[in-house]
């Protein structure tokens, strides 16, 4: 797979790098994307020139240590924060002048947690992926409530949609709110680190589905390894800037990997497809 990459002349990693349309195909002006956009607070910047232009109906994945932007970044994308610097644009209109109804119609997020006080059950919370399609105390339809029904069952949760929320672990909390992102019908998807809480089965089905659905997204993952499996182009993020973006073979290197984690690996094409598979074998040696 390739895509259209700039070279950051900052970068010291070993991958094709850019920050100029990472994570892009091509240059056009649909869909969702960042344009140099930096982001400080408290003092501290925490993106620095950052552009990301996702594929169309495939997977971006966002890597990088703790701290290094990936869920500012998605914040800036999903419209939650605004950048100091820089613009996001969505159909090539900057993301302040579409309304916020229209945006969440288009743009779903799944963040890292989720809580209420409120009594919901399952159902209750899959739905509120419904309000952006409806009016103001309107009635659900028989397409909201196939909506939810569909994404009940796509998140393995048909059997627990009256359970009340407060009575799920965390993995099942993820799953609803994976669930009610899908009940909105996005055409862009914005998740940070969804595999958090889950088992391997569900991580491995959740990433799968992702996959399948053949929208946009954008995934912030922590696992090397689900990264190489199920993404389709990796960005990687380190003290805010663009180090690195491309397919998994060109991104994932022994190199990399020591440069930006700090750790010694073995790379080989051991995974599905010939997708790279990372053995890590310790902390990299102090310079």
């Amino acid at each position: 797979m390739t895509g259209s990459e700039t070279t950051d002349p900052n970068s010291t990693s070993s991958g094709p790098t850019g920050s100029e349309t990472a994570g892009s195909e091509t240059a056009g002006s649909e869909g969702l994307r960042a344009d140099r956009v930096g982001r400080a607070a408290g003092g501290t910047l925490i993106l620095d020139g950052v552009s990301l232009t996702p594929r169309p109906g495939a997977v971006t994945g966002l890597l990088g240590p703790n701290g290094s932007g990936k869920s500012t970044l998605l914040r800036l994308l999903a419209g939650v924060l605004a950048p100091d610097s820089g613009v996001v644009t969505l159909d090539d209109r900057p993301l302040p002048r579409v309304s916020r109804r229209a945006v969440a119609r288009r743009i779903a997020v799944v963040e890292q947690q989720a809580d209420t006080r409120l009594a919901l059950s399952v159902h209750d919370v899959v739905r509120l992926g419904r309000i952006p399609h409806r009016r103001a105390w309107a009635a659900a339809t028989a397409a909201d409530e196939e909506a939810v029904r569909s994404a009940l069952a796509r998140t393995g949760l048909a059997d627990k949609t009256h359970r009340p929320w407060h009575s799920l672990s965390g993995g099942e909390r993820q799953r609803v709110q994976i669930a009610r992102a899908l009940a909105q019908e996005p055409r862009e998807l914005l998740l940070d680190e969804p595999t958090n809480h889950l088992d391997i089965q569900h991580q491995l089905a959740l990433l799968t589905l992702i996959t399948e659905l053949r929208i946009t997204s954008v995934v912030a993952l922590h696992d090397l390894n689900l990264a190489a499996m199920y993404c389709d182009r990796l960005v990687v993020l380190r003290e805010g800037r663009v180090v690195a973006c491309g397919s998994p073979h060109d991104v994932l290197t022994e190199a990399l990997i020591a440069d930006v984690y700090g750790v010694r690996a073995t790379v080989t094409a051991d995974g599905p497809d010939d997708r790279p598979h990372i053995r890590f074998l310790g902390a990299a040696p102090t310079p």
